[in-house]
């Protein structure tokens, strides 16, 4: 790994006040998240909260026949593991990296500690976790009353709003997973964004080339989404990007 990820790059991080910081950064440690990687479950115990700087998590809802769907998606602007501070020690959801990249990790008994002291940080999950169920909801209304192609725009969109640049590494048959649609839907819808000049698909990397026409493509979902994240997200000062990264902060494989 040539450059650790700076801590600044999630947002939760980021607006941590400087002492919540000072006392967990011995405690984060850096994980790399390949895509594919299957960080937990249903049913399984969670023993860490993950914080995203670069990478993506799909959380989906597995049933008995082993289908799956989307139900949200998570980068910066949040954390997986929600189910450790609503009252339970697992979940019922499967979380598998879309996009792959970086994790800062905590250990669950660290975070509960933190929020014990009922500060700051117990206030701003809370809040991110109100934009998470917000877009679970949506996710739903999405799914079963919008097209595919409608589907596809919101999933591209949500994606890149947690991503620096304007491309993603995804192949048709990974979204179609995620979707819970056949590949063949995924794929005509695919062609049409292509041939209106809204992406460039090649091998596996999708390049948005008019983000302005997908958004207009998109049904309100995302719309509905992005205002309550925008809403309940944390304020990061630009400058605070600029700051180096946090000695003290281990970098693992995980």
């Amino acid at each position: 790994m040539s450059e650790t990820p700076s801590l600044q790059k999630n947002h939760l991080l980021a607006a941590l006040p400087s002492e919540v910081r000072r006392r967990l950064i011995p405690h984060l440690e850096l994980v790399s998240f390949p895509l594919g990687k299957v960080l937990y479950e249903p049913g399984d115990i969670l023993r860490y909260v993950y914080f995203p700087t670069d990478s993506i998590v799909s959380l989906l809802y597995v049933m008995e026949n082993g289908a799956a769907a989307d139900i949200s998606v998570v980068g910066n602007e949040g954390l997986i593991g929600v189910a450790l501070f609503m009252g339970g020690e697992s979940t019922s959801s499967r979380a598998v990296v879309q996009c792959a990249g970086y994790a800062y990790r905590l250990r669950a008994q660290l975070l509960k500690d933190e929020f014990n002291r009922h500060g700051e940080m117990l206030q701003l999950t809370l809040r991110y976790t109100q934009a998470l169920i917000t877009q679970m909801a949506q996710t739903a209304v999405c799914n079963r009353h919008h097209s595919i192609d409608q589907q596809l725009c919101r999933w591209l969109l949500l994606s890149l709003d947690r991503l620096s640049g304007n491309q993603l590494t995804m192949t048709q048959e990974l979204i179609a997973n995620m979707l819970g649609v056949r590949r063949e839907g995924i794929t005509e819808a695919a062609r049409k964004l292509q041939k209106l000049g809204v992406i460039d698909y090649s091998r596996g990397l999708i390049t948005v080339l008019d983000r302005p026409r997908l958004e207009s493509l998109s049904c309100e979902c995302y719309a509905v989404v992005k205002h309550e994240t925008d809403r309940l997200q944390p304020y990061v000062h630009p400058t605070h990007l600029s700051r180096p990264v946090y000695p003290g902060v281990a970098a693992h494989t995980q």
